[in-house]
């Protein structure tokens, strides 16, 4: 009988310690389906010596958002919301499998579409949340303001230069919770502030924005998904895993990317395709074939 396949699933230290207690659903769902197929299962942190170890350790490996190290790696992440969750062989989200794909709403069947948005609404949202349309763009900034990254069509701030001349609303720019802005990066937006009267950074909360605004401007931020539900379009910057229905600069070019405005998406069929037909769901019962599924569509021998 032949010894059986290990995996080490690499973890951050704060992930490791929910894990290791069994607070976390995704992966212990994970861990069941794996050692269910007779496998064994091991938690390491993921550290810099870890990494630079993994090739050499016995297995196949699993990373949370972080590139795989060899090829018997791939990584996982969370789908933007809920339980919803990925795993490929890329940690770049634009280059997943779903990037490339067409999106056809008419394969989706409507009704089981708007009933899902509607449950989903209703966990993201507090009763009464209401959109409306007080006239202004929302933009969700994320980090490294002034750089241009090779998967952007240009820097944030020169996406907040081209946006301003693209449309004559007003633009709320709301800076990212968790991102460390260099004073460099505060001056940059304070400039454009005094310089176009239209612009002004938002500090407040990000689902309120959403709420109110016309449409949404990024680069890849997900918000843009929270926003589909309250049937706001977005124009994105930047390569992404869910351009379908989006305008996208990188794909439409500056201004293909704000006339694509004009048309209206079909929300509903998207959210539904792209969350309930195309991720991981660790909410439902078919979580572990879908696991397994993914696994075995990247050759794992499982």
């Amino acid at each position: 009988m032949s010894a059986p396949q290990c995996l080490t699933i690499y973890l951050d230290a704060p992930t490791l310690s929910v894990v290791t207690t069994g607070r976390h659903n995704f992966f212990r769902r994970l861990m069941d389906v794996i050692t269910a197929q007779g496998w064994q299962v091991s938690l390491a942190e993921s550290t810099l010596s870890a990494r630079l170890a993994a090739p050499a350790r016995k297995g196949f490996a699993l990373f949370h958002m972080e590139p795989p190290t060899h090829p018997a790696a791939l990584t996982c992440r969370r789908t933007y919301i809920g339980a919803f969750w990925h795993i490929e062989a890329q940690a770049e989200r634009w280059l997943w499998p779903v990037a490339q794909e067409v999106f056809d709403p008419e394969t989706i069947d409507p009704v089981q579409a708007q009933h899902f948005v509607q449950n989903w609404k209703k966990r993201l949202y507090p009763a009464g949340f209401l959109p409306s349309d007080e006239g202004f763009a929302f933009m969700p900034l994320q980090g490294q303001l002034r750089a241009h990254r090779s998967f952007q069509a240009m820097s944030p701030v020169a996406m907040i230069e081209a946006a301003l001349e693209q449309t004559g609303l007003p633009l709320v720019a709301g800076l990212h919770p968790k991102e460390i802005y260099t004073a460099e990066e505060i001056a940059a937006l304070q400039d454009l502030a005094q310089r176009h009267p239209r612009f002004r950074i938002y500090r407040g909360e990000s689902a309120e924005a959403l709420r109110a605004c016309s449409f949404v401007i990024t680069q890849n931020s997900g918000l843009a998904i929270e926003g589909y539900f309250l049937r706001k379009p977005a124009v994105l910057f930047a390569r992404s895993d869910f351009h379908h229905i989006a305008g996208s600069v990188p794909r439409d070019g500056v201004e293909g990317a704000f006339a694509a405005l004009q048309n209206a998406p079909d929300f509903d069929r998207y959210l539904y395709w792209f969350l309930q037909q195309r991720a991981i769901n660790a909410g439902r019962a078919e979580c572990e074939a879908q696991i397994l599924t993914a696994l075995r569509g990247h050759g794992w021998p499982i």
